[in-house]
């Protein structure tokens, strides 16, 4: 900027007079703009110490907790599909066995007779409702197991992206909801 006061003295010595006395019009002094500019690079690293740095520090901690969220999410979902997969595997398992079992029944009554053959129609569908049954009951003692599991990773899940212990109300109430959305 001096060499461009310079030039311009050189080219005209009233220029920079007027440059001057512009700006002293205005009321610029060199040793008040330096202080400005010092005062202002001294906030700038304190504000860059103090408060950027910390703030960027929880964001990129909250954002790993989100992350973590997600991937618990993901593992909840995985374990559930897993528990369906397993559920369809017993179902299908018992339905073949309760087939098997119709079928051997239809058998043994044709040589019994017409009345034996009533009599094993009915024990076969007995043995089918109770196998229906046992799998009923069994997918729903599965899937109250993963309701409650479901709810603990949720609490859990739940606690670590809060970051705050939950009460057992809280704990309650998440379960809840959790199990009307899954049955849902």
């Amino acid at each position: 900027m001096n060499s461009l006061f310079i030039l311009a003295q050189a080219q005209d010595p009233s220029l920079l007079d007027t440059v001057k006395a512009t700006g002293e019009k205005f009321g610029f002094a060199w040793p008040l703009f330096i202080s400005n500019c010092i005062s202002f690079f001294i906030v700038c690293a304190l504000l860059e110490k103090f408060a950027y740095k910390p703030i960027v520090a929880v964001l990129e901690a909250r954002r790993e907790k989100i992350a973590e969220g997600l991937k618990n999410a993901e593992k909840i979902k995985a374990e559930l599909a897993n528990a369906q997969k397993k559920r369809d595997e017993i179902l299908a398992e018992a339905n073949a066995q309760a087939m098997k079992m119709i079928e051997e029944a239809r058998a043994s009554a044709a040589a019994v007779g017409e009345r034996k053959t009533q009599q094993a129609i009915a024990e076969a569908e007995q043995i089918v409702a109770k196998a229906h049954e046992a799998t009923k009951i069994e997918h729903d003692r599965m899937l109250a197991d993963l309701k409650r599991e479901v709810g603990h990773l949720v609490i859990e899940t739940t606690t670590r992206v809060t970051g705050k212990i939950l009460t057992p109300d809280d704990q309650r109430r998440i379960n809840e909801e959790t199990v009307s959305q899954i049955a849902a």
